[in-house]
């Protein structure tokens, strides 16, 4: 702890303290004033402080424009400020009434949660000050002449209030006065930071003497010109810029020129001229005067009128897809439907794109190739951990340091009424007490209220009607049902490993070669080599991991070439003028660039006891995946227990499975009596890894009731599908990537619930020829086909291939 003396005492301040950054704000010692905090990370400071012992740091930004600063965007010297009251309202901004309490510096910044924290040091500049207040008194003639040069300064400025002058003429304490004049200046920041800054109090005195002279004067000026010429509108700017000189009134005028030539509609050419003129009124330097400068810009800037010709040539579309993107038919139909409808009826207004898949599938570069179709302009916004509402619909701007929300901000980075705008990761967004974006999203993507959209920070409608918005996720399951029934959702499988071959070979290698710098060696990777890095390096629905494999691999020859040039070999010459070497990769080649395999491929269960075990299918965000289900049955009472970080749906998969092979005991040979003489095991590998829905519970019962009746399961057979407690089999989803990990998996033989069978139509070629689907309706039929009766042994086996046969009567 440091003790931080005051004129009312000392205040005891810990060594590290929450940091909040204020934007075109410095905060001064015995100031008190209420402040809107909306930025989360400044909430979060807050927060802590609140949390603690009440006290913080607060220091102004270097760059106001900064949305977000970090520990590089901030001044060093700050306010230790007391937060005397902090509520929070409903659009999650938090009002606090700070107290500033004595100045300090940051002397190194610590890891935060959310916030920012930072150690501080107090004492060394704090008792600097108080070793230089014996050279100045309330009556030294530089502080009579500051205390004067002020009091005409408040009578002067309109917007201080005239009490401020009698609060300054009764302290009497040097540093106290120093800090209560400092704080009602109305300049720039860049100033404020100097006088908080300066050590020695004489030079503080000395500054704001400066400041104090230069701004009476011009006021002085002001005040002449008021009174001579009655502020007449249209005349006072000229006046102002013959008499006062002041370059600020040349940059007033570029701005009002900004706003006649910016060709806004009717309702923002009214307030964009009512906020000039309330600018022109305005002292320069105040604050206000900033924010409203800020705000003609914003509106200035934003394409209210301007757009871009489309390019309606589908011919042209075609080729600039398919020379972007491999497969993708479905996706690639539908953009060439859009274009079609465009160029018969000129206007499509509110298609909106939802693009799911797995990772690395080309969701995100689909969006840039779909501008490129059009030549519109492109313009990406990541939703990805955004959880506050004002991110989507902005800050309003009473708050402090407010901007536009993302949606305003993308359409003038773009410069046109009618761009491609992709929100990408939308499954990613967030909730909590800042609101939910999800549900402003609602008015964005609403073909009936977009084109009136209101951001908070413009308080203008805004038409977002022309705008082609394509959204991303991986999954459906973690977008809000509203926000999804507005979009057409468009699935982008993964691809099978002939279609990795060929991306690789056409858009991957020939990409790296020429990033790496190896255009003029011109080194080629085999067919076998790419298909071993896609079976035996990586494990994924998309391309992402193959091209960081790839990459490396590039890497590798980089360094090789850059050892043969060293030697004497260069590109196009060398002792004997040869051409360059050729660097060539094979599957020999690739343990020593890229290491062992990272993954075995699976095998389809030869030589293994196969009794108790089933192999499904699921489908993650990542793709398809093949899981095995183990089943152990040992003497007990009758327990269940379920391992492998199981969800709540998968749960209850496996408890219906245990009830179907309750049902069918007779028939299996069991006791009747089993579930109560038996403990009942039943795991998933690969227990780390979260594992929910329903599609495994057929896999469930089978290799439940295959570890009951000592009977193996077949070799070479995965299946998929719900399970209800009469044994009917019933539909699920994901049948392409699933019939996709099969395949990579070795699998020959697939069943899934005869309603899915439709699905089968979509497969690629590849898949369709080397694995069948064969489709059940019950789990009589599963056990049929997933059971290897010929390899089983004794009466439980007999009477289960009975049952699987439908030679039993059926008991449901």
């Amino acid at each position: 702890m440091a003790t931080l003396h005051r004129v009312d005492g000392s205040v005891e301040v810990p060594a590290e303290l929450p940091v909040i950054a204020l934007r075109d704000l410095v905060y001064f010692p015995y100031m008190v004033l209420p402040l809107l905090i909306g930025r989360p990370r400044s909430v979060a400071s807050l927060k802590e402080a609140e949390d603690g012992d009440k006290l913080a740091l607060v220091v102004a930004q270097k760059d106001p424009e900064v949305a977000d600063p970090g520990e590089d965007d901030v001044h060093l010297a700050g306010t230790v400020v007391r937060v005397l009251q902090a509520s929070r309202l409903a659009d999650g901004t938090v009002r606090a009434v700070f107290e500033g309490i004595g100045r300090a510096r940051v002397e190194q910044f610590v890891p935060a949660d959310d916030g920012m924290r930072a150690q501080v040091s107090l004492a060394s500049a704090w008792e600097r000050d108080r070793s230089k207040a014996a050279e100045l008194t309330a009556d030294a003639a530089g502080v009579k002449e500051v205390k004067k040069l002020f009091s005409e300064y408040v009578r002067l400025a309109e917007q201080i209030p005239p009490e401020v002058a009698g609060l300054a003429e009764e302290v009497a304490d040097c540093v106290q006065l120093g800090h209560v004049i400092a704080g009602h200046l109305l300049v720039g920041s860049a100033e404020r930071q100097e006088v908080l800054e300066a050590g020695a109090l004489t030079r503080r005195f000395d500054l704001l003497r400066e400041i104090l002279v230069r701004e009476v004067e011009l006021l002085r000026i002001q005040e002449k010109v008021s009174s001579r010429f009655g502020l007449r509108p249209g005349k006072d700017e000229e006046l102002l810029l013959e008499e006062i000189g002041n370059a600020r009134t040349a940059e007033w005028r570029e701005l009002a020129q900004a706003v006649a030539e910016a060709g806004l509609p009717d309702h923002a050419q009214e307030r964009a001229e009512r906020e000039l003129d309330r600018l022109a009124k305005l002292n320069a330097m105040a604050p206000e005067a900033s924010v409203a400068q800020t705000y003609l810009e914003w509106i200035c800037g934003l394409p209210w009128t301007s757009e871009t010709p489309d390019n309606q040539d589908i011919g042209h579309a075609a080729a600039v897809l398919d020379a972007e993107h491999y497969g993708l038919r479905e996706v690639k139909e539908r953009v060439l439907d859009h274009i079609a409808v465009l160029s018969l009826a000129k206007a499509l207004p509110g298609p909106i794109l939802f693009l799911v898949g797995p990772p690395g599938v080309g969701k995100t570069s689909l969006g840039r190739s779909i501008a490129n179709c059009l030549e519109r302009k492109f313009v990406r916004a990541s939703l990805g951990g955004v959880r506050d509402e004002a991110e989507i619909r902005g800050h309003r701007r009473t708050y402090v340091g407010a901007l536009p929300g993302r949606v305003i901000q993308g359409m003038r980075k773009a410069g046109s009424r009618n761009p491609v705008f992709l929100l990408d990761e939308v499954d990613k967004l967030a909730r909590d007490f800042h609101g939910d974006p999800a549900a402003a999203l609602l008015e964005v993507l609403d073909p009936e209220q977009n084109r009136t959209f209101a951001d908070h920070y413009l308080e203008l409608e805004f038409d977002l009607s022309q705008v082609l918005f394509v959204a991303t996720a991986n999954t459906l399951g973690e977008v809000p049902g509203p926000l999804r029934d507005r979009m057409e959702v468009i699935r982008l499988p993964g691809y099978v490993d002939t279609e990795k071959k060929a991306i690789a070979r056409q858009f991957l290698w020939p990409k790296l070669v020429d990033r790496h710098g190896l255009e003029p060696y011109g080194p080629q990777i085999d067919d076998e080599a790419v298909g071993r890095i896609i079976a035996s390096y990586t494990r994924e629905a998309g391309v992402r991991e193959l091209e960081q494999r790839l990459s490396r691999v590039a890497r590798k020859l980089a360094r090789r070439v850059l050892s043969a040039r060293d030697g004497g070999t260069r590109p196009g010459s060398g002792a004997d003028g040869a051409a360059p070497p050729r660097v060539d990769v094979g599957v020999a080649d690739l343990p020593r660039l890229l290491g062992a395999p990272v993954y075995v491929p699976a095998q389809a269960g030869a030589g293994a006891d196969r009794r108790g075990i089933a192999r499904g299918l699921a489908w993650t965000a990542s793709g398809g995946e093949v899981i095995d289900v183990e089943v152990a049955v040992v003497p007990g009472s009758g327990k269940i227990r379920l391992t492998g970080t199981l969800g709540e749906i998968m749960k209850e998969s496996a408890f219906a499975a245990v009830t179907y092979a309750r049902s069918r005991a007779r028939l299996l040979g069991l006791s009747e009596r089993f579930h109560r003489d038996m403990d009942l095991h039943i795991h998933i590998p690969e227990g780390a890894t979260p594992k929910d829905g329903p599609s495994a519970g057929i896999t469930i019962a089978v290799a439940l009731v295959s570890a009951l009746t000592h009977t193996p399961t077949r070799t070479g057979v995965a299946m998929t599908g719900e399970i209800t407690l009469r044994g009917r089999v019933l539909v699920v989803g994901g049948i392409r990537e699933k019939a996709v990990a099969a395949l990579r998996a070795g699998v020959k033989r697939v069943l899934v619930p005869a309603a899915n069978v439709k699905d089968s139509e979509r497969l690629p070629a590849e898949v369709r020829q080397n694995l069948e689907l064969v489709p059940v309706d019950t789990m009589e039929q599963v056990l049929q086909e997933a059971m290897d009766h010929r390899s089983a042994t004794g009466t439980r086996a007999r009477q289960a291939a009975s049952l699987a046969a439908g030679l039993a009567p059926s008991v449901s």
